[in-house]
């Protein structure tokens, strides 16, 4: 071969080469112009493809955050709680949207995931959101075994966790593209606290009666002990919350199992009951200790006939759409003046149309025999 040869063949190459290393360049580009980087709750910087179609919601309150935000359409599958045929399903954003009960399982509730039904699904998911993260497989472990980006949500409340709240809305709506419509339900829950606190802020303080909730859920139904001393809808309507004092500043507490002597020594002016009580059998739901318990008899808001149901506050983690409405009613009832405008039951709805997509709350309060929003009779 001579020199002349030697030197078009060494050319080819170089060009080959060059010609191989531009179109890994390109695809490179490409690749990188189909994904994108988001940093979650946990501060994991985590890469997902650029348009989000299916994803899975992993934990307590994951599928009704994307509800909220209107992503619900986009699931492939849901975790065993959504599946369940249980007699009482207290989540409105469930009711209101009962196809979630056809879609295939990815695993058990409370965010216990299984992988190999998730490799499994088809169409499989692009992303699955997980609140409550620490339960179940860990992130990395979840990603590790799936192939699938995991995004940590942080569940947030209304009250000292209210920052929580809009990162988890904020971070699924820049996931799914539905920025506006995240905004627009931090915007809309805002305009209800404001309303709310607009009509009570100014209310002497002898024309606040002292208030208790008792029967709240936790993981579950409890008796009339089970309470919030940061319960939203009392916060909201600047009511006098006897309970308030378990917690200290700086250290707010979420729920609170309180001794029966000491709902006695408060003896609250008016008595709120969680209806979700009502699951309890007769021996253990707080509206039968009310009507049974001789100290719980002697109560001021007892005797005089002050006892109202409100809707589930904590169903798979908190309803906030059920804590607005709560809200609304318990200043009704301390406040009718205030609020002779509201009709709480309409209003529920209204909030509950605008967050989820359609009415929920007179259906579940059929689930409870009418007891949410009422006067409860607790004497013999």
């Amino acid at each position: 071969m001579s020199r002349l040869d030697v030197g078009r063949n060494a050319g080819r190459g170089l060009r080959g080469t060059l010609l191989a290393v531009v179109l890994l360049l390109l695809a490179a580009g490409v690749q990188a112009a189909e994904t994108r980087r988001v940093t979650d709750a946990a501060g994991r910087i985590v890469t997902i493809p650029k348009t989000v179609e299916r994803v899975i919601c992993s934990g307590p309150g994951c599928l009704r955050l994307l509800t909220y935000i209107g992503g619900q359409d986009r699931i492939v599958a849901v975790d065993s709680l959504e599946l369940g045929n249980a007699p009482v399903d207290a989540r409105p954003y469930a009711i209101a949207n009962p196809q979630f009960k056809t879609y295939p399982l990815f695993g058990e509730f409370r965010g216990h995931d299984n992988p190999e039904l998730i490799v499994g699904l088809d169409p499989g998911p692009q992303v699955i959101f997980k609140t409550y993260a620490n339960r179940g497989l860990g992130p990395e472990q979840l990603e590790a075994k799936t192939g699938i980006p995991v995004i940590v949500l942080e569940y947030g409340n209304l009250t000292y966790g209210r920052s929580q709240l809009h990162q988890a809305l904020r971070l699924m709506g820049e996931v799914m593209d539905e920025t506006e419509r995240a905004e627009a339900v931090i915007a809309y829950f805002d305009a209800l606290e404001q309303d709310l606190d607009r009509r009570t802020r100014d209310a002497p303080d002898d024309q606040r009666p002292s208030c208790y909730i008792g029967g709240l859920a936790q993981a579950g139904p409890h008796g009339f002990q089970s309470t919030e001393p940061s319960f939203a809808p009392f916060a909201f309507t600047h009511a006098d919350n006897v309970a308030a004092a378990l917690s200290t500043p700086g250290k707010p507490i979420s729920h609170a199992n309180v001794a029966k002597e000491q709902i006695v020594v408060w003896d609250p002016d008016v008595i709120f009951l969680d209806v979700s009580t009502l699951r309890l059998d007769r021996t253990a739901n707080g509206l039968e200790q009310l009507r049974h318990d001789p100290a719980y008899q002697a109560l001021t808001a007892v005797r005089e006939g002050r006892v109202y149901g409100v809707f589930p506050y904590n169903a798979y983690t908190q309803n906030f759409e059920a804590i607005f409405a709560n809200a609304y009613y318990v200043g009704k009832v301390l406040y009718p003046d205030r609020f002779a405008d509201i009709d709480p039951m309409a209003k529920a709805e209204e909030i509950c149309v605008f967050i989820n997509g359609a009415p929920a709350f007179e259906r579940l309060n059929d689930q409870f025999d009418g007891m949410a929003f009422t006067r409860i009779p607790v004497r013999p």
